[in-house]
This record gives structure tokens, sequence and C-alpha cells, in this order.
């Protein structure tokens, strides 16, 4: 049984499985100042580890960031485990060998009567539950999910997952040791994709919904989540990194894990792509071609240079409109004040989770006048604006043209709900407001998690108050009654705080303990 004493530091850690994942736990680890012990069943992978590392910490010993001193001091701390019950004088394994339940249990149930019984037993399973693995111990207590992130040492984040059966003390020792090791320990409930895995699934997902309603290309998608959004990466281009062995596997288990959610479900776009071998970047084709592993990323369109015309600026959104009227203003163009807009105007909307289409009868404007914007991050680097199928084709040049007058680039979409930007900001925020509901983590965790883990320009609550919470909830409510998809139902936290005004961060509940 697992000691109900003080939580102590762990000092010597094994590690089952010398892969990639295996290799950077060891090389944290050891620089943590922990004796590390590698047992792998395949013979000279042992070595071929401690002889990567160790290069590694000689690389940066010639660039000086650490000492040949201490060169020597950690590769001293790697010893190989000739056998499995090599490992007993350990008081932490982590095994991180195949992503399968039935290998998993099968060797946490050898190690279990090799280790003392104070020694815990870390799974860096990133797919199956905690709770799961541990079931077939005989002490549960001893069994916690420890979630790295590949390349280990780069991505500075750790998820520590308690099983349902798991002590609070192998908790708060394994939240230490990730901390020790230099990386931000999340902790998270034993839930399907945990806490980061499960908070990404929005952005691909979404942006294949996107896709498929034919609304834009997948450069023009990855160019507004990069340009407007913020984001390192488009969601295709990231498609394309990880591949579609990988993405899609991911996508459809965590779909199924969830009793198929309607927020999580995958696209049959990927599955027929999966199908083809397009799998990205490694089959050098993917939703883009790859020449010598460089992306071929297509020209963006020319947009022609149009005669500036009356500019009519719907007042649904006050401050959205005063800023297209400060843009017409600079560019030159005439701008009608009057309530309604003359026959000869170009009519600019500023709608949230609407289509132009929609916006435009709503107002009782002729939509063959209208160009919708979207105005949810402004009009800093880049703008975009779609059309109804109706829109006169010289108005919807002059709109490109006006919104492209100062050089900013400019993107195209046909008539959508919510544009690209906003569906998939909205989708991000949602899910992640809904992690914070179910209380799979606390809301600063959830954050810095999503920040750390998958890069994005904001965690979900903060994005979302940083947007306004009440114009997510907007675009939300419009997507959810346009379509009646309820992937689009909005998160009881983000409704109540909305409704509230209260930041999305906010972890207060009422309740009192």
């Amino acid at each position: 049984m697992v000691s109900e004493s003080a939580p102590s530091p762990f000092t010597t850690l094994g590690i089952v499985g010398t892969g990639a994942m295996g290799r950077g736990i060891a090389q944290l680890a050891a620089q943590a100042g922990l004796n590390v012990m590698l047992f792998d069943v395949r013979k000279g992978a042992v070595e071929e580890a401690q002889h990567f590392i160790t290069g590694l910490w000689l690389r940066s010993a010639d660039k000086q960031r650490i000492s040949q001193a201490q060169v020597q001091q950690y590769s001293e701390r790697l010893t190989e485990a000739s056998e499995l019950t090599a490992l007993a004088t350990c008081d932490i394994v982590v095994e991180a060998i195949v992503e399968k339940l039935e290998a998993k249990q099968g060797l946490f149930s050898d190690l279990e009567v090799i280790v003392s019984q104070d020694a815990v037993l870390a799974t860096n399973t990133s797919s199956l539950s905690v709770t799961a693995i541990a079931a077939a111990c005989q002490h549960p207590e001893r069994v916690i999910g420890f979630h790295f992130f590949n390349p280990v040492p780069l991505m500075k984040i750790v998820e520590v997952i308690p099983g349902l059966r798991t002590a609070d003390t192998v908790t708060q020792r394994v939240n230490a040791l990730g901390t020790a090791m230099g990386h931000f320990t999340a902790q998270a409930t034993d839930t399907p994709g945990f806490l980061v895995n499960h908070a990404g699934r929005a952005f691909g997902t979404e942006a294949l919904r996107v896709l498929s309603e034919s609304v834009a290309d997948p450069a023009t998608i990855d160019r507004i989540m990069v340009d407007q959004g913020g984001f390192r990466m488009g969601p295709f281009t990231l498609l394309d990194l990880t591949g579609l062995d990988v993405s899609h596997a991911v996508m459809e288990s965590v779909y199924h894990q969830y009793y198929e959610e309607p927020r999580f479900r995958p696209s049959p776009i990927t599955r027929q792509r999966l199908s083809a071998g397009l799998l990205g970047r490694k089959t050098s084709e993917g939703f883009y071609r790859y020449i010598d592993g460089q992306q071929q990323m297509p020209d963006e369109l020319t947009i022609v240079a149009a005669s500036p015309c009356p500019v009519w600026i719907s007042q649904d959104d006050p401050d959205s409109a005063a800023q297209l009227a400060e843009l017409a203003s600079t560019a030159g163009w005439p701008l009608e004040r009057a309530e309604h807009p003359s026959a000869e105007a170009l009519c600019l909307l500023t709608p949230l989770g609407e289509d132009t289409t929609s916006c435009a009868l709503r107002q009782g404007l002729n939509a063959e006048q209208c160009v919708a914007i979207d105005m949810l991050a402004g009009l800093d680097k880049r703008r975009s604006l779609m059309a109804s199928p109706i829109t006169r084709p010289d108005l919807i040049n002059a709109a490109a043209s006006l919104l492209n007058a100062d050089g900013t680039p400019v993107s195209t979409l046909h008539d959508s709900n919510g544009f690209v930007l906003q569906r998939v900001v909205a989708c991000i925020v949602n899910v992640g407001a809904d992690i914070a509901q179910q209380g799979v983590a606390a809301p600063a965790t959830i954050d810095r998690a999503v920040e750390l883990g998958l890069g994005y320009p904001f965690g979900p609550l903060r994005m979302g108050d940083h947007y306004g919470a009440s114009r997510i909830l907007t675009i939300l409510n419009n997507l959810l009654a346009a379509t009646g998809d309820p992937r689009y139902r909005p998160s009881p936290w983000l409704r109540r705080r909305a409704a509230l005004d209260m930041p999305l961060t906010d972890e207060t509940t009422g309740l009192h303990k």
C-alpha cells in the first residue's frame, strides 16, 4: 500500500520504453537530479538512448549552455536496467511503451511484484484511461498519468492525471516531480483526451467543417487563422505536419470516447484523404503539396483596384461601423450617413454568426448591394469579406478594393454563418468553457496548458475574454439557430458568465467549501 505520510521527493526514476518520449523524460529527470534507470525489451535500445541523450548534453556544452562537469554528472545518472526486475529500487517507474491498454496493464501487473509498496507507477499514455490501466493492478492507488508532449525537453508542460482511485499523496508527489523537471504541471481529471488534446478538438474539426461547406479553400482558411487569429500555423498546415494517420485517429477516438459528442464530430474529408494516402508532409502531399519538404502555398488572388463608390455602413455594431468608416474616409471613399442606403451604395455589414444573406434581410436591405466584413479581430493584419449569392460582382470587387486600399491582404469567402475566424474561435472558446464546466481542470490551468501544449495565442477562456464572451455567445447562438447542429450549443459556463458580464477565467461557482 502507498504510504499516507507527508509527500517526499523521488530519488530514482525508472523508464520502460526508450523511444522519443522515454529519452526525453530520462533527459529531464537526470537534469533534475534523479538517478534514472532505463529498460527496453529491444536489445541495444538503452545504449542508443544513452548515446543520444549524452550527445544532446555535449552539444549544449559546446554552446556553453551547460558545463562539461554537468555533462559528466548528468550522464552518470543514466544507467541501464538489463532486466525488468532491476527496476526494484525505483521509487517511481514511468512507462512509455506502445499505446495499447493490454500492454500497459500487463507491464504494471509485472512491475507491482517487483517495486516496493510505496513506489509509484506512472503512465505516459496520451489517449487511454488511467483508471482503466490501473484497474488491472492490485494497488490502483499507486497508478497515475504523467503525460509529456513531444519533444519532451521543448514542450514545457506535463499533464498529471490521477485515476479515480489514485492516492492524493501520489498526485502531490508527481506534481512536485513535474515542477522539479522544469515543466508546468497541468493537473486534470481522467477524461478522454485529458486536457490539452480535449481542448484542441475544435481547431481542426471546425476548420474542416468550413472546408466541407465550400466557404474557403485550405490556404485561405490557414491565412485567416494565422493573420487574423494570431495562431502560429493554420489548421490544415497543422494537420499536414501531424499527419492524418495520427490526427484522424485521435479525432475518431475522442469522438467515440465521448459517446458521439457533436462538438467533437470528425469530418469525412480526413477519412477520404487518409484512405487515399494523402497524409501530409510525410507523404509529400496532404492538404498541400511538398517539394523537398517545402510547403507549396498557392498565391493569393490579385485584387483589381476599383473606383471609389458611395459606402453605407450598418450600425448594428457601432464600434465596428466606426472602424470601417475611418477606413473608408482615409481611403477617400464617400460615406452615406442616411438611415437607408441609396441604390448605388456598397452596403457593408458586420454580422456575428450570421451569413450575409440573413443579415441583409434582417435589416431590410437589398442583398444585391451587401458585403459582410468580419470585425471580430478588427482590421489590422488581414480582412475577410463575404457576399450573398446575389451580391453584384462589381460591389464585391469594390469592397475588396476598399479593404485592400492600404495594402492589407484581403480574403474573400462564400456566404457563411460566422465567416472563418468567428466560427473556429467560438468553437475553441466553447470547448474550453465546457472543460471548465466539467471540472476537468481549473480555468488558469486550462489556459496555460493550451498555450504551452498547443501554442494558441491565448488559452480558450482568455481567448473568450479577449474577444468578448457576449460576442462569442452571439456567434454560437446564431450558428445554432441557422444550422440546428448541437455542436454549436453554448456551454453553461459561457452562457452564464456572458449573461452576468463575468470573465470566463473566473472560477467562482457560488458554492463555498
